[in-house]
């Protein structure tokens, strides 16, 4: 039986949300699996990957053949260097201690390397905010500026017409108070 180490997909049209397993080569793709491994949500950024490094260090052991799509996401994760890492010492070339220090540097580095992205963003995002509320502010100040006039005038009308119309009520309402 080949094993292969694939997603499977779930969540809806539009909004995909994968499943990392370890299932069999002729098992459909979204059927039987042998066992889930982890998960992968690519509707955020940065993506969120959620794996069991061990599990997947032991099918890749036991000989599972990652697809393309699952190698990028266990190397991203740090699996296959794990692996490489576990075969070095099963022939000598390395320690376990060795081992886990080579793993955890590198992923003491990953972790810098992606808060440093998410940080870039989120920088990003709020220049983003700000370049998009000064062109706003923009604007409304233009559109305030082109009423101006045209606000002036009205006055000036309601103005023309309040003193008009002022004297004549006025009369208007001492002959109603002389009857």
């Amino acid at each position: 039986m080949s094993v292969k180490i694939r997603l499977q997909r779930h969540g809806k049209k539009g909004k995909p949300f994968y499943w990392i397993v370890a299932a069999d080569a002729r098992a459909k793709r979204d059927g039987r699996y042998l066992e889930k491994i982890g998960t992968y949500n690519p509707n955020v950024n940065p993506a969120i990957i959620d794996l069991n490094i061990d599990k997947a260090v032991e099918w890749l052991q036991n000989g599972a053949q990652p697809t393309d799509t699952a190698k990028n996401i266990l190397s991203y994760k740090g699996a296959m260097l794990k692996n490489h890492l576990v075969g070095g010492i099963r022939k000598g070339a390395l320690t376990q201690e060795q081992a886990d220090a080579k793993f955890a540097a590198w992923l003491e580095e990953k972790a810098t390397k992606v808060s440093d992205k998410e940080a870039g963003l989120s920088q990003a995002q709020s220049e983003a905010k700000a370049t998009a509320f000064a062109a706003e502010k923009a604007v409304n100040e233009a559109r305030i500026e082109a009423a101006k006039p045209v606000v002036e005038e009205v006055a000036e009308v309601v103005a023309e017409e309040a003193v008009e119309v002022a004297p004549e009520t006025i009369d208007e309402a001492a002959e109603k108070a002389a009857e």
